[in-house]
């Protein structure tokens, strides 16, 4: 990367503000009572040394259930929680992502006063009530993923920094394109949080000189459905005739609209770049169709969930920045600003490496 401090500064204060915005207004009236939850609970006391509980309930509720991403997610979770002696439960939904079961899930969860809540958030409006009422019962909420609003749960495990997802995935589709054409982006649902914050970044980004003569024509949502994100790649090559690059910033888009292009007559020709999983990619690699992709290992996202969900539900820690907890093997993590926990810098895949994941 060849942009300055003060330049990295910028991009990820332009990304999180524009997450702050997607995520004000929850709640009644100017919120202020609502908040009290979540701004009290990040101020009680802490401390990294607290003995870890045991015998707790930690349940997951991914977006979807029964996909490869989540699955490795979930099962990274549950090696954590089980290691430290609580109990590991998964619920969601097989079929579809919709956020209205993802609430109901919650409110059963509610009812069932399990210990701790880890939630890869559909839509951070429609989950925001709800899990204000899982807090009011002493129940540890935590986002993964996808985050919902700050004072909606305690911590944010990130796959990343935002700056560092949005820029990396602009870095490569501008090195495939020579830095110069009509590009768009092809994302999961217009409500997703974390794609809106990287699209944000990506946004601000592109004002930098080396992307001067890069245009972005187009942001397309696919909603993480196969047939309707294969027909949103389709339609951007039919509507943009120049188009000389495609960014999808999610693992469905980006199989969806490889698959499109492997099949069409611009293949080669439209660059295809962003967030995928190395068993998805991996024919579109070797075809061609693919030069390279981003992504994090999702065992250990989901992994560092389920440390934090304890460490959460063991008064290790509250959520408040600069606290930090100790996650197993993976070493201490810190919390930042707004409760967010990065995993670590994302890993690029391509023909030299591919072969030596399988996830």
């Amino acid at each position: 990367m060849h942009r300055t401090p003060a330049r990295r500064a910028s991009v990820l204060v332009a990304a999180v503000s524009s997450l702050s915005l997607l995520t004000a207004g929850c709640g009644d009236g100017d919120g202020s009572a609502d908040d009290d939850v979540a701004t009290s609970g990040k101020n009680a006391e802490a401390s990294p040394n607290a003995p870890t509980r045991t015998g707790m309930t930690i349940s997951f509720l991914p977006k979807q259930v029964d996909t490869p991403y989540f699955d490795m997610a979930d099962a990274g979770g549950e090696r954590a929680v089980k290691e430290l002696g609580s109990t590991f439960k998964e619920v969601g939904t097989e079929q579809s992502a919709d956020a209205s079961e993802q609430v109901a899930h919650v409110n059963r969860l509610t009812e069932q006063k399990v210990d701790a809540i880890a939630v890869s958030a559909l839509d951070p409006e429609a989950l925001c009530g709800p899990l204000k009422k899982a807090m009011d019962a002493g129940i540890k909420v935590v986002t993964f993923d996808s985050d919902t609003k700050p004072e909606c749960r305690y911590a944010f495990v990130s796959p990343a920094s935002a700056e560092d997802i949005a820029v990396r995935q602009l870095e490569l589709l501008g090195e495939q394109v020579g830095y110069e054409g009509d590009v768009a982006i092809l994302s999961a649902a217009e409500t997703a949080t974390s794609q809106n914050a990287w699209i944000a970044g990506i946004k601000t980004e592109m004002q930098d000189a080396r992307y001067k003569d890069m245009r972005l024509v187009d942001v397309v949502h696919g909603d993480d459905e196969a047939d309707k994100s294969y027909a949103k790649a389709e339609e951007l090559t039919q509507k943009y005739p120049k188009l000389k690059g495609i960014l999808s910033p999610t693992t469905n888009g980006l199989k969806a609209a490889a698959k499109y292009l492997s099949q069409s007559e611009f293949k080669g020709d439209v660059k295809l770049t962003g967030l995928g999983a190395p068993n998805d990619m991996r024919p579109y690699i070797e075809d061609g169709t693919v030069e390279e992709f981003v992504l994090w290992d999702p065992a250990k996202l989901g992994e560092l969930t389920g440390y934090a969900a304890v460490a959460l539900a063991s008064a290790q820690i509250t959520g408040r920045e600069g606290q930090m907890f100790l996650a197993g093997d993976m070493g201490w993590y810190q919390i930042s600003q707004n409760g967010v926990i990065a995993l670590g810098e994302p890993t690029v895949f391509n023909a030299g490496n591919i072969d030596d994941y399988d996830f």
